[in-house]
């Protein structure tokens, strides 16, 4: 792997958004200074709502480039973006409307089409943002949780699809914490080509699902974070006190 990985266990949920959105800010203000765009990626559920709280309110809110930053998602639900289940809908409500953000910077999956219709949409224009960053690089910096099943987005256990392999997004059928569900996802193909990747975990449920993915057996199929590898950036774990209960730090 050619990514860095490091792991930040912080006592409380308020000092990891703290430091989470501290990290979004620095990272948005490099990438507007030296490409003058921010491309990031937003994360459905429920642990990164009061990040996006925290992101709506001063200081972000005013620190934050907002007119140039584009916002993209990890994965959504195959509902309409006003449907309560829905990742974009979520971000809007919490963040998006509060910080005005601008139509045209708005990359949402179409979750009123149909998975493979919505996967086939986002892909392809994923591919047009690929052409134009002139690298291959994709996103300035990818938001991903964790659940206690080791998925992340809506990569899940089993076996890879060749799909992730070859295409930007695509088209799963989940079922986690009794909710199935039609979704579309980021592939570890586009994931993969970002320059941060943060994965923001908190809640004692998940914690072996955390320390299988730092420190746990190299297994793809069991842990899809181990997919998870920025050609050319790094990883960050910014975990609570209960989610890194079972890592071992110096």
């Amino acid at each position: 792997m050619n990514a860095s990985s490091k792991a930040q266990i912080f006592d409380t949920i308020d000092q990891q958004i703290l430091a989470t959105a501290s990290f979004i800010l620095a990272v948005a203000e490099d990438a507007i200074n030296t490409r003058g765009r921010f491309n990031f990626v937003l994360s459905g559920g429920s642990t990164p709502a009061p990040l996006y709280k925290k992101l709506a309110l001063p200081p972000y809110a005013d620190a934050m480039p907002w007119n140039v930053t584009h916002f993209y998602w990890g994965d959504e639900r195959i509902v309409p973006p006003e449907h309560e289940g829905s990742n974009y809908g979520q971000a809007r409500r919490l963040l998006l409307d509060l910080i005005q953000a601008r139509t045209e910077n708005l990359h949402r999956i179409k979750g009123e089409l149909s998975p493979i219709g919505a996967a086939s949409d986002y892909s392809e224009r994923l591919s047009t943002l690929s052409d134009l960053s002139g690298d291959g690089t994709l996103f300035d910096l990818v938001l991903l949780g964790l659940g206690s099943d080791g998925h992340t987005a809506s990569l899940f256990p089993g076996s890879m699809k060749e799909e992730e392999r070859i295409a930007f997004a695509i088209a799963v059928s989940a079922d986690y914490g009794g909710r199935p569900a039609h979704r579309v996802t980021l592939t570890p193909r586009a994931i993969n080509r970002s320059r941060h990747v943060v994965f923001l975990v908190s809640g004692s449920e998940k914690a072996n699902a955390v320390k299988q993915s730092i420190s746990g057996e190299f297994d793809l199929q069991r842990w899809p974070a181990h997919r998870i590898h920025p050609d050319s950036g790094e990883i960050n774990w910014m975990l609570d006190a209960d989610a890194g209960a079972l890592l071992h730090t110096a």
